[in-house]
């Protein structure tokens, strides 16, 4: 990227390098058929009690230091399982159905042959550093299942710091990894909350904001630097911006010469 350009871009895992949403998906949609044909469940109830479990997993407080992710996660299946068809609490059903849910999830995270390309060929460049929020452990178990560590010069996990994104200490964190400047990298991310407000609250250099739906709503806030709909437009928008700067550069080059004039 040249030596007044990007020096380093941080990418986001969830739903930006790996489809965890579609993962989810294949990992419901498991757990709902063994409720059926193992369990004798209805239909209707394996998907209430799998919905009520997404929705305690949205609203999720984790606390590493009062409980492991593994154990919150069965009690929220075990919380569901009694909400919707009462009666006794039923652990080991539930443990059951976190470890399907959870195995197959990892089962189908995968780093797309053409993404795995695109950071090769960025990582001739630039450095790559991977920027993920969550539980140590989840998201730990991801990066392994996902195989991505070779892409990256670091991976850094916001269950492991004192501060997630949108922090700017997480940020600054990663750049000191690097040996790099706030000004000199770039964000991409699908999340304008912690992944955009983080990169602006950091004083990157540039944020990416990855909308797959491309359909923005009218009062995007944050305000992204730049919005693309697929991770693999990524190189195209750092050479708009090499082109800029160097543009940039030619202007101040020519206006410093007449100076000298």
């Amino acid at each position: 990227m040249g030596v007044h350009g990007v020096k380093a871009v941080f990418f986001d895992l969830d739903n930006t390098l790996v489809d965890t949403a579609a993962a989810g998906r294949r990992a419901i949609e498991e757990v709902v058929s063994a409720l059926q044909s193992k369990h004798h469940y209805g239909e209707g109830e394996a998907r209430v009690i799998c919905d009520k479990v997404q929705a305690k997993l949205l609203k999720e407080c984790h606390d590493p230091a009062k409980m492991c992710i593994t154990d919150l996660r069965i009690s929220h299946w075990e919380e569901a399982i009694q909400e919707t068809i009462g009666g006794e609490a039923n652990r080991n059903l539930a443990a059951e159905c976190y470890f399907l849910w959870k195995t197959t999830r990892l089962q189908h995270l995968t780093l797309a042959e053409d993404t795995r390309g695109m950071l090769t060929e960025l990582r001739k460049g630039v450095r790559l550093l991977l920027l993920t929020n969550g539980d140590k452990q989840t998201q730990r178990e991801k990066i392994e299942a996902c195989a991505c560590q070779p892409y990256f010069d670091a991976i850094v996990v916001g269950g492991e710091q004192k501060e997630e994104k949108p922090a700017p200490s997480i940020f600054h964190y990663c750049c000191d990894l690097l040996g790099v400047q706030p000004a000199e990298c770039v964000m991409v991310g699908d999340s304008l909350d912690t992944d955009i407000q983080g990169g602006l609250n950091a004083g990157l250099k540039a944020t990416v904001w990855l909308n797959k739906a491309m359909t923005t709503p009218v009062d995007t806030s944050p305000v992204p630097h730049y919005i693309i709909s697929s991770v693999l437009d990524l190189p195209a928008v750092l050479q708009k911006m090499e082109h800029k700067i160097n543009a940039k550069l030619g202007t101040d080059h020519m206006a410093s010469s007449n100076e000298a004039h």
